[in-house]
């Protein structure tokens, strides 16, 4: 199946906002696309399309304005009863490469999908998820510093260097 390209870019550019990471670092993982159809096989056409078009809407509505839009973001994706879930589970699968399942309330009102439940997307794409840079640290059994690396100071975490000095 093909996959709209306008669609990954805006799903990319949604994941950019909500894991803090760049696009090149998304795309880097080599899972942008099968994230992507991931998500899309659980939740269907519809509501993936939903999720993207309020995406464009409140960055339309924010334009440049950061605060505005990290506002829109909670209130109107991360929030939503509908959308918050899918959401939190599209950062939860960059980090951690899994899909956990939606909420028992959600299944209830926009009904059960056939595809949802845990999985690990992609076995190789654990060592990948943004967790390991985000903490300065490399997943356990894969992508090791290498011998004697336990001598040396970690990295700085990622996710740190991203916070704001106050």
């Amino acid at each position: 199946m093909s996959i709209d390209k306008t669609n990954l870019q805006d799903f990319l550019n949604l994941s950019v906002e909500l894991t803090a990471f760049s696009e090149v670092e998304l795309r880097g993982t080599g899972y942008s696309e099968k994230y992507y159809q991931t998500i899309l096989d659980v939740i269907g056409e519809t509501i993936f399309k939903e999720l993207l078009n309020a995406y464009r809407n409140l960055s339309e509505a924010a334009g440049k304005d950061w605060p505005k839009k990290e506002q829109l973001l909670r209130q109107d994706l991360l929030s939503s009863r509908k959308l918050g879930p899918i959401t939190r589970n599209i950062i939860k699968i960059w980090y951690v490469a899994t899909w956990y399942p939606l909420p028992p309330y959600w299944r209830d009102e926009f009904g059960s999908r056939p595809n949802d439940g845990t999985f690990v997307v992609d076995a190789w794409a654990y060592p990948e998820g943004l967790l390991w840079p985000a903490v300065g640290a490399h997943p356990p059994g894969a992508k090791p510093f290498g011998y004697g690396s336990w001598t040396e100071k970690p990295a700085d975490p990622k996710i740190i260097a991203t916070f704001p000095k106050i």
